[in-house]
């Protein structure tokens, strides 16, 4: 939801600029033409006057002078020259135009994502959260905020190493993508903790969800990846209610999430 709001704001900037650059190229043109006019007048202005009509035939005679003739091919060469060079030199700001705004984007895509899983950090969650709960608030739709804790992941990094546990998160992280829709948003909570908002979901309805994760989780495990050790995920569902704010949602996802870790067997994670 964030990326469509932001895309469609970087687009509409573009193509604001583009336009402007298009007018600019338009008036170019309509130089060309204009003076295209203008020479074909002169040119016009020479020849008629030179016109004798003889035995029904129009026969032309056109003298010109040599500084004339020189002084009108320059003033031509010259009149091209600086219209290629303004058609090259729009081209250059349009591509320039277009590559900022691109490098720019990304720019702001990479300052909201977290380079080891590739998804949502920290630092873009209260803006996302905002826009999620203010467009369920509008059109009335369900929200709820999923948040995952891998079990026993200190594990990981002490029997395999800390490269180890990078693959396990990136790998868990790819697996609450698979889980979700495209409308929802995953989001890299901190350390091995990562939370899910999802659009258009009442409670009931997020356990589907919750059940592909799983199922997800058990695929990964039959794979063996890692020998000796199964991993888990331990999941709190909470359902936003209209007034709540992001830190009260967030703390009772937190308390069912504890409550499914207790249901493991009570292991820290």
């Amino acid at each position: 939801m964030d990326d469509t709001g932001q895309s469609e704001s970087v687009i509409a900037r573009v193509s604001q600029q583009l336009a402007a650059l298009e007018r600019r190229d338009w008036h170019l043109w309509l130089s060309v033409a204009g003076t295209g006019i203008v020479a074909g007048a002169a040119f016009l202005a020479l020849l008629f006057p030179a016109a004798i009509l003889h035995r029904g035939n129009i026969h032309l005679e056109l003298v010109v002078s040599r500084e004339a003739f020189v002084g009108l091919a320059a003033l031509l060469i010259l009149f091209n020259t600086y219209m290629i060079t303004r058609r090259l030199e729009l081209r250059r700001t349009r591509e320039a135009v277009i590559s900022t705004s691109i490098q720019n984007e990304l720019i702001r895509l990479q300052s909201f994502t977290d380079p080891l899983t590739e998804i949502y950090n920290r630092r873009a969650l209260d803006d996302m959260a905002s826009r999620f709960m203010a467009q369920a608030r509008r059109l009335e739709k369900p929200l709820t905020f999923m948040v995952i804790d891998a079990d026993n992941f200190k594990e990981v990094n002490t029997r395999f190493g800390h490269l180890t546990g990078d693959f396990v998160l990136a790998e868990i992280a790819a697996l609450l993508q698979g889980a979700v829709r495209g409308s929802d948003a995953v989001v890299r909570y901190g350390g091995d903790e990562f939370l899910v908002i999802l659009a258009d979901a009442p409670l009931d309805g997020a356990t589907i969800a919750v059940n592909r994760a799983e199922r997800a989780v058990d695929d990964w495990n039959r794979a063996g990846h890692l020998q000796g050790f199964k991993l888990e995920l331990s999941i709190g569902l909470a359902e936003w209610t209209p007034g709540e704010t992001l830190d009260q949602v967030l703390t009772a996802a937190d308390q069912a999430m504890f409550a499914a870790k207790a249901a493991h067997k009570g292991v820290p994670g």
